[in-house]
């Protein structure tokens, strides 16, 4: 079969498409034809090296999270699924592997894909919605008539995050480009905010959860505007972030939290809920075939993206 790997970390021209062996499940695990992958930031960022220290130096890696197809195979304790199932989910990017033409993944990161989408835009939703379902509903406890404030409201992450604020009832405040807020508004933001015209955190409202989706504003920044009991919530691991969390985790008032996000069935079937409701739709910027990945990459890393970046697998 066909695959994305790598041999080395570097820039996107060290990604190569070409034949690997076919994986066979076994186990819990679903072996998954690929009919559709997705870009996301830690994907490039394994292929830079920076997250080494965890995706390690033993080569080739396979890359790629996100997945959307239709059951092959499965293991000898999987329950759940049978071949023909059209399934969505993701993998651990760490050692991914949706970058192919199959892959298996264990059944409990996956759900059935939403009846009313197609594979291209089921791809666009798992990592990033649930990593917006699980900073407001676990982290953020968003609860309806709560203020809510997205920092990176157009991107992948931030344009599900506006959409599941909404459909819980919430008031929400869009942070992004002038460019970029009609589809802000079309998303569903009650108010948006422009980047380049307007900071944010020096403005007079308060929100209940400030959830940063591009990591680029920080907890003090942040607390500012924050209620007593605000939760600030991030995508973006850092020093500072981690002195916040651990200060607000012994004291009352507000707290610093960071999302990782968790491939939960439960949860993907709830996303997949949210979609056949058309309570979120997944947004989707760009398409690449699969044998395109550079170019993906490439767009993916330039942060111009507003939703996702899908890539379709043939056959």
């Amino acid at each position: 079969m066909k695959a994305v790997t790598i041999d080395r970390y570097g820039s996107p021209d060290v990604l190569q498409y070409r034949d690997i062996d076919t994986p066979v499940p076994q186990g819990d695990r679903v072996l998954v034809k690929v009919r559709a992958s997705s870009v996301n930031p830690v994907d490039w960022k394994i292929r830079r090296g920076d997250l080494a220290l965890l995706s390690g130096f033993d080569f080739p890696l396979r890359l790629g999270a996100d997945v959307a197809g239709i059951v092959e195979a499965v293991g000898d304790r999987v329950s759940q699924f049978q071949p023909g199932d059209e399934v969505f989910g993701f993998a651990n990017p760490i050692n991914g592997g949706a970058y192919a033409e199959f892959v298996t993944i264990p059944e409990s990161q996956l759900a059935l894909k939403p009846r009313n989408i197609g594979f291209e835009a089921a791809a666009a939703a798992p990592l990033a919605g649930l990593t917006a379902m699980q900073s407001l509903l676990d982290l953020g406890q968003l609860r309806p008539g709560f203020s809510v404030l997205v920092n990176g409201a157009s991107g992948g992450v931030g344009g599900f995050a506006v959409q599941i604020a909404k459909a819980f009832s919430a008031t929400v405040t869009g942070v992004c480009s002038g460019t970029n807020a009609d589809l802000v508004r079309m998303l569903g933001s009650d108010r948006v905010l422009d980047y380049t015209r307007e900071d944010f955190t020096r403005q007079s409202d308060r929100y209940d959860i400030v959830f940063d989706a591009v990591g680029k504003r920080s907890f003090s920044e942040c607390s500012r505007v924050l209620n007593p009991e605000g939760v600030y919530v991030s995508t973006l691991p850092s020093p500072e972030l981690f002195a916040a969390i651990a200060q607000t985790f012994f004291f009352p008032g507000q707290k610093a939290k960071i999302v990782l996000a968790q491939p939960k069935s439960r949860d993907l079937q709830a996303l997949a809920e949210l979609i056949e409701n058309d309570k979120v739709k997944p947004q989707i910027d760009r398409t690449y075939p699969l044998s395109n990945i550079i170019d993906a990459q490439s767009y993916s890393e330039t942060g111009r993206a507003t939703g996702k970046i899908v890539l379709t697998v043939d056959g």
